[in-house]
């Protein structure tokens, strides 16, 4: 499987908006919007997120479109993320896309958060260099409750 990164386009947001409204994918995530199904919210944090500094690329598999992945944050203390539709789960994809955007954002330290329990993503992380470097306690909307969560930082 071919997987690329690009530019975002806006027919690309529908597609991020189901995304994000798998329930399966919400409670992996874990830290989510509030009200994932609130599209008015949704295309406003789209808006602010693409007038920003953000570094933001849709990831591409074959062609289509399967996700993002960005950077984000004040130079030192900037983090990445990303996301992957779950039925292209556990086929590289997400540590391919991942690389590329290193590739993109050269500058380190980068960091990385991930529920302590979503092993996948935690993967993904390591296998592109990011090691842990601390825990955290935070409140998952995706959960309603407060859990566990991984720091990890990828030094130069």
């Amino acid at each position: 499987m071919h997987v690329a990164l690009r530019e975002i386009h806006d027919s690309d947001l529908p597609v991020f908006f189901r995304q994000l409204n798998d329930p399966e994918s919400l409670r992996m995530a874990a830290f989510t919007p509030k009200d994932p199904a609130d599209r008015d919210a949704f295309d406003a944090h789209w808006l602010r997120l693409r007038s920003s500094e953000v570094v933001l690329r849709t990831i591409l598999a074959d062609g289509d479109v399967v996700g993002s992945a960005a950077v984000y944050g004040e130079p030192g203390e900037r983090e990445v993320t990303y996301w992957v539709d779950r039925a292209y789960w556990g086929r590289g994809i997400a540590t391919a896309a991942l690389r590329a955007l290193l590739t993109v954002v050269p500058e380190r330290p980068l960091y990385a958060r991930a529920a302590a329990d979503n092993t996948g993503s935690r993967r993904v992380l390591e296998k592109c260099g990011f090691q842990q470097t601390t825990t955290a306690r935070g409140y998952a909307q995706a959960r309603g409750e407060e859990i566990d969560e991984v720091v990890l930082t990828l030094r130069g």
